[in-house]
């Protein structure tokens, strides 16, 4: 049987939720009295399959000595009686956090999962599809074809559209970052990635290993060490879920309770509240 530990980066600071009105991390928010991140973890502590066994869920916290006490206080308890371990994150990239987390993987575990924390809507179904991709192939990752259309933009500053009663009442900003397009992309090839990426232990240590760690997921560092190696080998695509929503914004939870099946939370919505 295989063995697949599973890495939640959750060191964020929830910069975009933040800004667009939310008053704590997202992860903290309620979906069904739990909050996301034990949703998330729920996913895999409950999954079972003939051929994979889960192994350690390491969830990799806040830096931050104060962010970093807050964050055991308010997870530590209901993670550890789903299994999980906790470790502290990175100080500024996340690849800090998994690199800490991966550290922490046993030697007996043949793969590594890496996930995002506010991903909660996982399902079992996509879980047992990237893993059974996994068995045959060092690299998985489960997209999303493209099918909007894709522009490149450039953003800049330039006057404000008039506002009549800023007008009169001599205020409103007088200028404005507007979004202007560069090109049209072709979405021949393009996919969404998304959450669980997949990989063979050792290649991702392998991966871990190199000094510059820039990348936007951790498919693009093993993309580097395949390419390297000169033998044909690739990252594997699968089939993704449009359910699998990663949570972004504020309103993202009364999607994420309407995919889940779950009643809005008692009270005022989670994002709203102190």
């Amino acid at each position: 049987m295989k063995s697949v530990a599973v890495i939640m980066a959750a060191a964020g600071a929830s910069t975009r939720y933040a800004d667009a009105g939310g008053v704590r991390s997202k992860l903290d928010e309620l979906l069904g009295d739990r909050p996301v991140l034990q949703r998330t973890c729920e996913v895999f502590a409950k999954y079972e399959d003939d051929e994979w066994s889960i192994g350690p869920i390491i969830v990799a916290g806040p830096h931050a000595e104060g962010a970093w006490q807050e964050f055991l206080e308010r997870h530590g308890d209901r993670l550890a009686l789903l299994g999980a371990v906790v470790v502290r994150g990175g100080e500024r990239y996340r690849y800090e956090s998994v690199r800490n987390a991966l550290a922490k993987v046993p030697e007996a575990c043949t793969h590594v999962a890496v996930h995002d924390a506010a991903r909660p809507c996982l399902s079992h179904a996509l879980l047992a599809r990237v893993l059974r991709a996994a068995s045959k192939h060092p690299a998985v990752i489960p997209g999303m074809r493209v099918s909007e259309t894709i522009k490149r933009v450039s953003e800049e500053q330039g006057p404000a559209d008039a506002d009549p009663l800023a007008a009169i009442l001599g205020d409103g900003p007088a200028t404005t970052t507007r979004m202007l397009v560069r090109e049209t992309v072709p979405r021949d090839g393009l996919v969404l990635v998304q959450t669980p990426q997949v990989f063979e232990a050792s290649l991702l240590r392998e991966a871990y290993a190199q000094a510059d760690l820039a990348s936007t997921d951790d498919a693009g560092l093993v993309e580097r060490v395949l390419a390297r190696r000169g033998a044909g080998e690739r990252v594997l695509v699968v089939a993704g879920e449009a359910s699998n929503i990663k949570l972004t914004y504020p309103e993202d939870l009364s999607l994420a309770r309407n995919i889940l099946g779950l009643k809005e939370d008692k009270g005022r919505e989670g994002h709203k509240r102190f």
